[in-house]
């Protein structure tokens, strides 16, 4: 592995969902963070899938963006605990979640992500989160196997 190099003060994004590759990258980029003194700006995106021509009929109260930042908050807790060693900037966007890592891509100064998710069938129309921000980010990306 090639060695990188992070501004002063710079930014560790890292894309999580709450599955277990998620879970792997979060304390890895934690741990990047500690070592270089980075930020971390953890990242969970929502969507509402449209492919098949219907909008489902939601519940009221129903918050796609709270129940996100809520499964966001859980994860890292679990991970890094109730007090990071490191600053965590939360981030929860809707959208895409490799258009999303993409775009921030401009911002930070390394991404990293888990080799999986939540994709599933979802993952097989859209691609693979992890090929798509390698293939298509601005910074460097760290793809964390098991």
């Amino acid at each position: 592995m090639t060695d990188i190099e992070l501004s002063p003060g710079g930014v560790i994004a890292v894309g999580i969902d709450g599955s277990a590759p998620s879970k792997r990258a979060l304390r890895w980029a934690a741990k990047q963070a500690e070592l270089t003194g980075a930020t971390l700006r953890v990242v969970t995106t929502w969507m509402i899938p449209t492919a098949l021509g219907w909008m489902p009929q939601f519940p009221q109260g129903f918050n796609p963006e709270e129940d996100a930042a809520n499964v966001q908050r859980q994860e890292v807790a679990e991970v890094l605990g109730p007090s990071p060693s490191v600053k965590v900037e939360y981030t929860v966007v809707g959208g895409n979640p490799a258009a999303t890592l993409i775009d921030m891509s401009h911002d930070v100064d390394l991404i990293v992500v888990g080799n999986r998710g939540h994709g599933g069938f979802a993952g097989l129309l859209i691609g693979s989160v992890s090929e798509n921000v390698v293939t298509h980010a601005e910074c460097p990306v760290v793809v964390i196997r098991p």
